[in-house]
């Protein structure tokens, strides 16, 4: 029996005669200064995301000699490879639009490619779930190595990160509280180091869920992206891939219908973005493992909010790190989780948590029996509104504001939102609902982080710091009020959402679980006869192959040509 091709015989390209196909990479691989001896090696690929248009990602370089070294250090040949790269605050429409392009780049460059495993270098908010969406489908074992976020700044003895801070000033902006002068000494303070937002966002919760997974090393999730340390766990995981490439555990063994309860648990648990169930769900998804919103709000029933980080509670993902880590959140919750979940690191979460030190500072991450709450910090909302659900992050949200109805104040799109939210003969008080339509997967807008619509200027100057916005955007994980976001199906594609009138009743019940949109349903027949949508599909390129084929939010938003791809190794 022959054996198995390893390293650069692996997966040869094809000219008809595989000894000359072999011979021939060998020869173009020499060119690069590699030896014999090395070519003989296994590979470990490194997805490498290095970008002029990524702020998160700057440190990489360092990043990668730490990787490489942990690969050569175990015995393999370690070979970077680029594929796209995700700047959030760079990218036109969104970076959502863009999520899949990446996975799909990553999946196929994984398995075209002569890799025996590999790691997958990224962080900003979409890179984490793009490459774990891809390694899915890829089927290569792989290790998510994530950038870790920035440490804060100062201004004038507060301290400061982004982005929830720099929500907060430009909120104070608005309102007249802080002048042109403050705002931009703010905005040079906000993200003074390289790395991830430093906030539980959005970034700072897909690496938390990485590892509660057990995509990435124990411990690695919270670790700042200029602590030495971060530089440690690069070279720990490229030393684990060698491993993986000797005795394999493909992410389809690690993500799995229990391990996905796991990090659903870890979530709620952290306070973490909205945006992670999309991303979740479609990482999930990529293995053939369904997430059910009814299932998340039985989890968040039973699952307490332990993290005091902000944007819901005071501290900052390098407080996290110091606390303890993910590994403290893991140990609080060890009697709800499935401790026999097989993690890339070839232990079990159960034997992970059995060898970790045990010391935790209590002010950062509570006691299971002494929460921040009893309840998770995300709930999916369902009804006429919203007949495929919706999210909220209740954590983030005021309470005051969960049983209530409403007068629906519309806004048709997000130029519409920028034309009219500060005009001054706009009819809103504070018991009004704020109504995004047109903003989800296929409004043209690609599902944008506009679900935090600004409190309109005169309100803001009044003194209204929060009231209910109903969309079917995201909303960035930096940000906080009482925000329903997801609303499906979309106004784009005729869901109710796009039905609604100013002038509404809108009643949400978030001890229901509900979102009712209170107007007859002869009425509401005849509007939608009259709908038309409000984009066409485009005439080439990714924006047509989008359009034609994202899904809604409770599927992830992934294409649906992708979810539960075989896999092969």
């Amino acid at each position: 029996m022959s054996k198995k091709p390893t390293g650069i015989a692996k997966g040869l390209t094809n000219y008809g005669d595989r000894d000359f196909s072999l011979y021939l990479r060998r020869s173009f691989a020499q060119s690069m200064g590699y030896s014999r001896a090395m070519l003989e090696k296994p590979v470990v690929g490194i997805a490498y995301t290095p970008s002029g248009f990524n702020n998160c990602h700057r440190h990489f370089p360092e990043l990668l000699e730490a990787v490489k070294r942990g690969v050569l250090t175990a015995g393999a040949l370690p070979i970077e490879f680029p594929t796209i790269s995700l700047g959030e605050v760079f990218l036109n429409p969104t970076s959502l639009k863009f999520r899949n392009l990446m996975s799909m780049d990553t999946e196929e460059m994984v398995r075209a490619q002569p890799m025996d495993a590999v790691v997958l270098m990224g962080g900003c908010d979409k890179t984490v779930p793009a490459q774990l969406m891809g390694a899915v489908s890829a089927g290569r074992p792989a290790v998510m190595l994530v950038a870790g976020p920035m440490m804060t700044g100062r201004h004038r003895g507060e301290r400061l990160g982004a982005c929830t801070d720099c929500r907060r000033f430009w909120a104070q902006y608005r309102a007249g509280k802080v002048d042109d002068k403050e705002i931009t000494e703010v905005e040079g303070k906000l993200a003074t180091t390289a790395g991830t937002c430093a906030v539980m966002g959005t970034a700072s919760t897909m690496a938390s869920i990485a590892e509660a997974l057990g995509m990435a090393l124990p411990g690695s999730a919270a670790i700042p992206a200029v602590h030495a340390d971060r530089l440690r766990a690069a070279e720990a995981s490229g030393a684990r891939a060698v491993e993986l490439s000797r005795s394999p555990i493909r992410p389809s063994q690690v993500i799995t219908e229990r391990s996905v309860e796991n990090a659903l648990r870890v979530l709620l648990a952290i306070g973490g973005s909205t945006n992670a169930i999309i991303h979740l769900t479609a990482i999930a998804g990529r293995a053939g493992v369904p997430i059910s919103l009814r299932r998340l709000n039985e989890l968040s029933d039973s699952t307490p909010v332990l993290v005091d980080l902000k944007p819901t509670g005071q501290y900052y993902m390098s407080d996290l790190y110091t606390a303890g880590g993910v590994g403290a959140v893991l140990r609080e919750l060890k009697p709800l989780l499935n401790l026999d979940c097989m993690t890339v690191a070839g232990i079990t979460l159960g034997e992970r948590l059995e060898r970790e030190p045990t010391w935790v500072d209590r002010a950062v991450v509570k006691p299971f029996g002494d929460p921040l709450s009893k309840e998770g910090g995300l709930v999916a909302l369902f009804g006429s509104l919203a007949p495929n659900g919706a999210i909220l992050k209740r954590s983030a949200a005021d309470p005051k504001l969960f049983e209530r109805e409403g007068r629906a104040v519309v806004f048709t799109s997000l130029d519409d939102l920028a034309a009219r939210i500060d005009d001054p003969a706009l009819d809103v008080t504070a018991d009004d609902f704020l109504v995004l339509q047109n903003a989800g997967p296929k409004s043209g807008y690609a599902m944008p982080e506009a679900g935090y619509l600004p409190i309109p200027a005169k309100l803001a100057r009044a003194g209204v710091k929060d009231m209910v916005r109903i969309s079917d955007a995201r909303m960035s994980g930096t940000a906080y009020g009482t925000i329903v976001l997801h609303v499906s199906p979309e106004s784009a594609a005729g869901g109710p959402l796009a039905l609604v009138r100013n002038g509404d009743r809108i009643r949400l019940s978030v001890r229901k679980r509900n979102l009712e949109l209170v107007v007859p349903e002869g009425e509401l027949k005849s509007r939608k006869a009259a709908w038309k949508p409000p984009v066409g599909t485009p005439s080439r390129g990714y924006a047509k192959l989008y359009m034609e084929h994202v899904l809604q939010a409770e599927h992830g938003c992934d294409f649906d040509f992708l979810r539960d791809f075989p896999r092969k190794a």
